[in-house]
């Protein structure tokens, strides 16, 4: 019976455990300033170099001339949200307080194929940046539009995940060192 109570108070708090997932905050300074971006490991933002922050983009499926954000006044952008679009593309989603969200998205591609609904630009020949929303209304799109541009190498730092760092290989003590090295999943005695 107590075990019976323990397990449904476990169920019961699960989804309020999992409610917290996902609410990572970028750094709400603005991201054009370097002296007011914040910092990420023992180097600042301002000091790494751009080749090493167009590896870490290429590293993750993004093509460094695809990425494009935009400010909006009220909106926060969404740090897990930054990822890759599509091949080879850009996407990026700016929260706001009332529930609000802006998506971004940079792409290959022109603004002639600019979904209804959404505000696109084309920064430069054969690039598209589509901005669309949730309880956004459309001067806010044309305002998120108007503001897009390149990331200056500060403001990409913040972007992007930390860089890996380089750890030893982990030794697994159920692996044999004899066979094809498929775990030892024996039971002992009592097992």
């Amino acid at each position: 019976m107590i075990r019976t109570v323990r397990v449904l108070l476990l169920l019961l708090l699960l989804p309020a455990l999992l409610t917290a997932c996902g609410t990572e905050k970028a750094d709400t300074g603005d991201a054009r300033d370097p002296a007011s971006a914040g910092t990420r490991g023992p180097a600042s933002p301002s000091s790494v170099p751009r080749a090493e922050l167009d590896a870490r983009l290429r590293a993750s499926g993004i093509a460094p001339e695809l990425v494009y954000v935009t400010d909006v006044p009220g909106f926060t952008l969404a740090q897990q949200s930054v990822g890759v679009n599509g091949d080879d593309g850009f996407s990026a989603a700016y929260w706001a307080e009332n529930g609000a969200v802006l998506h971004l998205y940079a792409e290959r591609g022109s603004a002639a194929d600019c979904p209804e609904g959404s505000a696109c630009v084309a920064p430069a020949n054969g690039r598209v940046v589509r901005i669309s929303g949730e309880k956004v209304a459309a001067d806010v799109l044309r305002e998120a539009a108007d503001a897009v541009h390149r990331p200056a190498p500060a403001e990409l730092a913040a972007l992007l995940p930390p860089a890996p760092t380089a750890t030893a290989p982990v030794r697994r003590g159920d692996l044999p060192s004899y066979g094809d090295g498929a775990p030892d999943n024996s039971v002992g005695e009592g097992g």
